[in-house]
């Protein structure tokens, strides 16, 4: 008797090694170091004496609504936002001209790094409803602030390129 012959969808052929080594570079995960640049950029700081006023024009000059409050080391000790500085005022709890950061900043401070993979902090992000992250390096030093559309367009932007890569694959042309 002849043994039945295998169908095709029961073979299991492995990859090679340099074309699974080719996949996984091809899209490997986007990690937060990769919008680093843009981090830094929306990095404000100030110390705890600064005051409040000193604070609404940092954020008001700026295309991000968080400082970051730090010691005199440069380490960071809590946040201020503008919804944080809207509450103050609006309920009377703050005088603009004499209340000082360290008085009324956040200090709960959620954190990255920049090794971190931007869809696990992206996802953090959502699961507690926010829309900054602190980047900060080994020393816990602050490095710049990751915000959540900045994030989403980097994944996007991965996708995308993604997306070119199983194309040129598809039409034969492999991965450039």
């Amino acid at each position: 008797m002849n043994a039945p012959t295998p169908r095709s969808e029961d073979i299991e052929v492995p990859e090679s090694p340099p074309v699974a080594a080719a996949e996984a570079r091809a899209i490997a995960p986007a990690r937060v170091s990769a919008i680093e640049a843009v981090a830094r950029s929306r990095l404000l700081t100030v110390g705890m004496d600064a005051l409040l006023v000193e604070v609404a024009a940092l954020l008001s000059s700026a295309q991000i609504s968080v400082v970051v409050v730090c010691d005199a080391a440069g380490l960071p000790l809590g946040i201020i936002t503008e919804t944080t500085l809207v509450q103050r005022l609006g309920l009377g709890q703050a005088d603009f001209f004499a209340t000082r950061a360290g008085d009324v900043m956040t200090r709960e401070i959620t954190r990255c790094k920049p090794d971190d993979l931007l869809s696990d902090v992206l996802a953090m992000m959502h699961e507690r409803e926010l829309i900054h992250v602190l980047v900060v390096e080994t020393g816990h030093r602050p490095l710049g602030v990751l915000n959540a559309r900045d994030g989403l367009r980097a994944l996007l932007a991965a996708g995308t390129h993604e997306e070119e890569l199983l194309r040129n694959y598809v039409m034969g042309i492999g991965y450039q």
